[in-house]
């Protein structure tokens, strides 16, 4: 369920409630009897959860070249290692 946040216009008081979606507005205040409750909007929090979030999900293009490069250097320096030792082998 969630939590709504209310305000009192006539007395200033602010309070949270749970309510389901399907309820009605609260329109009485609990401290002064008034009918002057409005609801306030509050930013809704955003929490990412895992470590494969920015892996999988929501790549920029920019992000899959960064890791085709590396992939190249990684295949370079196994050509380089081969070649190197396949020519100290020749020298022997």
């Amino acid at each position: 369920m969630p939590v709504y946040t209310y305000r009192c216009e006539s007395c200033g008081v602010q309070f949270e409630r749970h309510q389901s979606f399907h309820d009605a507005p609260l329109k009485t205040c609990p401290e002064c009897r008034k009918k002057a409750l409005k609801k306030v909007i509050t930013p809704t929090k955003i929490i990412f959860k895992g470590s494969g979030f920015y892996a999988t999900d929501h790549r920029s293009s920019s992000g899959s070249e960064k890791r085709e490069s590396k992939e190249n250097k990684k295949e370079e320096k196994k050509v380089e290692s081969k070649t190197t030792s396949t020519e100290s082998a020749s020298t022997e």
